[in-house]
C-alpha cells in the first residue's frame, strides 16, 4: 500500500505522528519501478507508474492530515492563550502564522472538547454547529454522522429548520391593526366600487401604486443631486 509521507518535517519539533505514515511503503510496479508519493515544502511527489488506487488513498490522506491540522492549530492557539497570555501573539509570529487564520480554528476547538469531537465527520462539519447551544450541537452531528451528510448538506438542513421555525414565530406574533375612522374605511370602498375592483385588492393596488410614486421621486432626486 502507497502511504504519504513528509520528509521535511523540521528536527526537534517534538511533534509525533501517530496516524500518518512518515516513512513510505513501497511496492514495486508492473515495470519493475517503485511507485510511490511524498510531501514536500513545495508540492507532492509522484513517481509516474502511481497507480488509481493509490493516487486514492493518497488524496484521503492528504485530505485526513488537511482536516487534522485545522484541530491541531487551533488546539495549538488556545493551548498558548491560556498559557501564555502575554507572548502567544509572538509565537504566532515566529511561528510565521496569521493570528485572523487562526481565530476561527482555536474558536471551534475551545467549543469542542477533544472527547466531543466525531473522527467521521470534519473540523468543517463542528465548524457549521459550534455558534449552536450544545443539546442542538449534538443533535446535529448525530444526524450527519447517521446520514453521511456532507458539509453543505448539513447547513442546508440547519437552515431549513430555521426557516420553518422562524415562519412559526412570525404566526405566532398578532398582526397590529391599523386604526383608521369609519367614514375613511367607507370612502375608499366607495372608490373601489366605483372602479369595479374588489375593496381588498383596490387598497392594494392604490397603496403599492403610491409607494412606486414617492420611490421614483426620490430615485430622480438623488439622480439630479449626484
Amino acid at each position: 500500500m502507497n502511504s504519504v509521507s513528509s520528509p521535511c518535517s523540521p528536527a526537534g519539533a517534538g511533534i509525533s505522528h501517530p496516524e500518518v505514515p512518515v516513512q513510505p511503503r513501497r511496492r514495486a510496479g508492473s515495470d519493475g519501478r517503485r511507485s510511490e508519493v511524498l510531501t514536500t515544502r513545495v508540492g507532492l511527489q509522484m513517481s509516474p507508474n502511481l497507480t488509481f488506487d493509490a493516487w486514492q488513498r493518497a488524496g484521503s490522506q492528504l485530505a485526513g492530515v488537511l482536516d487534522s491540522s485545522s484541530w491541531w492549530l487551533g488546539d495549538w492557539l488556545v493551548y498558548g492563550k491560556d498559557h501564555y497570555a502575554d507572548r502567544y501573539q509572538m509565537g504566532i509570529r515566529t511561528a510565521g502564522l496569521k493570528y485572523q487564520t487562526l481565530r476561527n480554528y482555536a474558536w471551534v476547538s475551545r467549543r469542542f472538547q477533544m472527547q466531543r469531537r466525531r473522527a467521521t465527520l470534519t473540523f468543517q462539519h463542528h465548524a457549521e454547529v459550534a455558534s449552536l447551544p450544545f443539546d442542538k450541537q449534538e443533535k446535529w452531528l448525530d444526524e450527519a454522522e447517521r446520514n453521511g451528510w456532507t458539509t453543505k448538506q448539513l447547513r442546508n438542513a440547519i437552515k431549513a429548520v430555521d426557516h420553518v421555525d422562524s415562519l412559526g414565530a412570525a404566526r405566532s406574533v398578532p398582526a397590529k391593526q391599523l386604526a383608521l375612522p369609519g367614514s375613511r374605511i367607507e370612502w375608499w370602498r366607495q372608490a373601489a366600487e366605483h372602479s369595479g375592483v374588489d375593496f381588498d385588492k383596490w387598497v392594494l393596488v392604490t397603496l403599492d401604486s403610491a409607494a412606486g410614486q414617492i420611490l421614483e421621486h426620490d430615485e430622480e432626486i438623488a439622480a439630479l443631486s449626484a
